[in-house]
Formats: C-alpha cells, structure tokens, sequence
C-alpha cells in the first residue's frame, strides 16, 4: 500500500468552555420567545451545540436544552420533539439556527395561544458558552498516524473537530473531513465521514465508527 504524506499535518485541539450565566431567563413559552429573540449567539450555542456535547452519553431523549426545558418545565411534549427536531448538524451559522428556533416556537404561540402564556414548573435560565482552546501538540502526516491519534483524543476535542468545526468553517463539513480532500485526496472517506450522525449517535460511538472507515480505508 503507498502511503500517502499530507503538504499540512492535522493538528489536533482540544476546547473548555466557561459557562456565563445571562440576565435572561423566561417562565412562559412567550418568553422563552423574547430570550431567544435577544440574547446572544454565545448563548444560542451553549444550549444547542454544547448541550450535545454534554449530553454525549444519552441515545434516548432531547440533546439541547429549549427542548429539555419544553418537555420537563412545561410538560409540553409537542413543543420539545419540534424544538429538537431541529438538527445541529445541518447549521453552518447560530443566526439561521435562531430564526428556526423562533421559527417553531411563534408556530406553538399562534397555535396554542393559551398554552403560551402558561407559567412552567421552573424557569429557563440563559446561559452563555466563552470557548477556550488549546493545541495538544499531536500532529498526523499520513492517515495511519491520524487514526492512531484520533483513538487517543478526548470528547473535548473530538466535539471541536468534528461538530463545532462547522460553525468556524461556514460549511457543511467537519475539521477531520475536509483534511482527509484535501491533504490526502480521500474524497470518498470525507463523505462516509460526514454522514456520520451525531445526533443518533453518543460521541464515542461516532468517533468509533469513524474509526471503522479509516480501518477499512487502511485496509483497501
């Protein structure tokens, strides 16, 4: 087998993220809409992206928090299934994701005009994600040496390369993928990658399956 040698090693980095506690918080369904209208996309992204980061371990229930919250503070099942309905993966800005969030909460107020204004068994606090990063220092030239390190990386990291990477890269994409075009020409294994479900998916068992595709890449 001819091993082919990156121009660019894949540099791996892993992220913390401080958790600020916003001034807004919202008791009703109409004001979980306000909150969404104007708080921050820092805080858009803690309760979505990093929400899923948190609920890694989970295969059953809803990964962001609006949905958590619309099913156990509000008891309103509809409203959570289409709150997580809303796929992260499929965002390449906070800003769409947003509208889309308010999207589905102004459909459930124009529905249930009465339900909107029905006070919850507790508030919704906002909060706030600040990322911090830091290189680990690990570097992959060929696909052997990056599968051996992607076994050895965290959830952390693992989080920032292949989910978080979407928003910094405003692309359908993931960190791993787009390094596997264009330093090794793996275009194929770049797709199987992306296709990969997060959502469905616990962390460790969408960075097992990548696994599997590159062994069976190393295989070919």
């Amino acid at each position: 087998m001819v091993v082919t040698r990156a121009h660019r090693p894949f540099q791996f980095v892993t992220a913390s993220y401080i958790t600020r506690i916003e001034r807004q918080q919202a008791l009703t369904v109409g004001e979980l809409r306000d909150g969404l209208e104007s708080c921050s996309d820092e805080s858009i992204f803690h309760h979505t992206f990093q929400s899923l980061g948190q609920y890694h371990f989970l295969t059953e229930g809803f990964s962001n928090d609006f949905a958590q919250w619309a099913l156990a503070g509000l008891n309103r099942p509809r409203l959570a299934e289409q709150l997580a309905g809303l796929d992260v993966r499929s965002y390449c800005a906070l800003s769409d994701l947003r509208i889309d969030l308010l999207r589905v909460v102004d459909d459930f107020c124009r529905t249930y005009p009465d339900d909107a204004l029905r006070s919850a068994f507790e508030p919704f606090h906002f909060c706030a994600s600040v990322e911090v990063t830091v290189p680990l220092g690990w570097e992959a030239w060929t696909l052997e040496e990056f599968r051996a390190l992607l076994e050895r990386c965290g959830h952390a990291s693992f989080q920032f390369h292949f989910l978080v990477s979407r928003l910094r890269l405003r692309l359908e994409t993931n960190d791993f993928s787009r390094w596997f075009v264009e330093e090794l020409g793996l275009e194929a294994l770049a797709q199987r990658g992306n296709r990969i479900d997060i959502v469905t998916n616990t962390l460790d068992s969408a960075k097992a399956t990548l696994t599997r595709l590159i062994d069976r890449e190393l295989a070919a």
